[in-house]
């Protein structure tokens, strides 16, 4: 990372000396402070977050890795409140106090993610409107249709990697694949970067020892892709950020894809891990979406009200002394947006049970200023992959109890660690892809409501009621030609669905 002069750790200036919440939680009377990085975090995140509320209300005392104080926003209005006001809450690292006192090391595992850098989220004002617009207007002239093509390609890719062996673990083969596929292309990179980048990406977020390492790969493989876009420009967001007229320089460049790489892939893996379980093991939304009282994206918004992507988000710093959820909070004091513990405030969601279908108020991609840009993608690629999955794999069901499922946190993320599944084997469909755009993508289709719907017994081998014959377009294909007055048989040799 490229330090600015007055970028934390690289900065000399004091502020006013502050009262810090870890003092002021001891002085009070309270015990050590929970360390966000620490065990009851990564065992029980949201468990850990009820119970600082109980003790604390809706903003609660915490520290970070070495005893570095902040705040957790537990209630959905104040996260809202600081969301939306950038002017007591500002998005620029660069105001913390831990870091203009030196307490932040060159080598801590924080820097990936709240270290200061020339981009939208860590600016303010005419700056961040300058910044934004340069990422929103070149992210919005992707093609949604074309981004649908991409999931659907490799969705029918992965599945038949998988589909002849009647069972997958599908974090590992799906959801940690399908993201960084779509976005190496949206990004224009070359598919091989993908099963590092997953890697890396992942590693630093999580703030783990070798977080700066896998930061600096992922940095240096965006530099590599600029340096080529500039020479050989393309219809990709590297060579659309560099033409914008918001001028943006090489750095500021590279920081953005950077951006768009990691949140959007850990936030999408995220979600489609989760969403995909749900629609495995939770009878009311098999039984609704088979019922058609419940579409996928509205499935997709009940999992972001209560499994959000991501569990916190850094940060905001206070530009000045103020009063938030009771607490006194000082200028230079970082807080976390807590979005995992607001989506389940008591305040205004007294009946944690109830369905919320189709309601987008939750806090899953923040607010305000800083609303997350590409949002809309990310459920895209979501339901577009698990539409095209459960079409190819009908009868897709949980391998294991859903009690011997297992997750993993980091202070800011709580992903599933494996999602084991079986299925009847079918042959693969290598010839899926010679398809024409229009028959690639997926019509929508019935989910079934239980196993034993789709469960029919086997031909012959391991060749399943679904699978087809070699040679043979799948039935929905075949459909789609006709409807479009095309011939049924198989996909000429010569077309191609990129």
């Amino acid at each position: 990372m490229t330090p600015h002069s007055d970028a934390p750790g690289t900065g000399s200036a004091d502020l006013p000396p502050t009262r810090c919440p870890v003092h002021t939680a001891l002085s009070d009377g309270g015990g050590a402070l929970v360390d966000l990085l620490g065990p009851e975090n990564q065992k029980d995140p949201m468990g850990l977050y009820e119970r600082l509320r109980a003790e604390h209300g809706p903003v609660a005392p915490i520290v970070l890795d070495g005893g570095i104080p902040a705040w957790l926003l537990l209630g959905y209005r104040e996260n809202l409140e600081v969301s939306r006001t950038p002017s007591r809450f500002s998005r620029d690292s660069r105001h913390w106090h831990a870091w203009k006192d030196g307490k932040i090391g060159a080598d801590s595992p924080l820097l990936p993610v709240v270290g200061w850098q020339p981009m939208c989220t860590f600016a303010d004002g005419d700056e961040h409107e300058r910044l934004r617009a340069a990422l929103t207007e070149s992210m919005g002239r992707f093609d949604r249709r074309g981004i649908r093509r991409h999931v659907t390609r490799f969705t029918h890719q992965l599945v038949n990697d998988i589909c002849a062996d009647g069972g997958a673990e599908m974090v590992t083969a799906f959801a940690q694949q399908l993201p960084m596929l779509v976005l190496t292309q949206l990004l224009g990179m070359p598919d091989e970067y993908g099963p590092r980048l997953v890697e890396a990406t992942r590693d630093l977020m999580k703030g783990t020892e070798t977080a700066l390492r896998s930061d600096a790969y992922v940095t240096d493989a965006l530099k590599g892709l600029v340096d080529r876009r500039r020479a050989e420009p393309g219809e990709d967001l590297a060579s659309w950020l560099l033409a914008h007229p918001s001028g943006l320089t090489e750095e500021e460049v590279i920081q953005h894809l950077r951006l768009v790489l990691l949140t959007g892939n850990e936030t999408t893996t995220n979600l489609m891990a989760n969403t995909l379980r749900m629609v495995l093991t939770d009878p009311r939304f098999r039984a609704s979406l088979a019922g058609g009282h419940m579409t996928l994206p509205d499935a997709i918004e009940h999992v972001l009200w209560n499994e959000p992507p991501l569990t916190v988000v850094p940060g905001r710093w206070a530009t000045g002394d103020t009063e938030l959820g009771g607490q006194r909070i000082k200028a230079g004091d970082m807080l976390l947006l807590g979005l995992a513990a607001g989506n389940v405030d008591p305040a205004i969601r007294p009946d944690i049970g109830a369905p919320m279908y189709g309601n987008r108020s939750h806090l899953a991609f923040s607010g305000g200023p800083h609303e997350c840009p590409g949002q809309d993608i990310g459920r895209a690629i979501t339901d577009t992959a698990i539409d095209t999955l459960l079409l190819r794999l009908p009868d897709l069901r949980l391998a294991v109890d859903e009690s011997e499922l297992t997750w993993l946190s980091s202070w800011i993320s709580r992903h599933l660690v494996e999602l084991p599944v079986e299925f009847m084997p079918r042959r693969p469909e290598p010839d899926i892809m010679d398809l024409p755009v229009e028959a690639l993508l997926a019509p929508r289709q019935r989910v079934p409501s239980t196993p034993e719907e789709t469960t029919a017994p086997a031909r012959s081998g391991t060749e399943g009621s679904e699978a087809a014959a070699p040679g043979r377009v799948p039935w929905w294909a075949a459909l789609w030609r006709w409807l479009l007055g095309r011939p049924s048989g198989p996909a000429p040799k010569g077309s191609s669905a990129r």
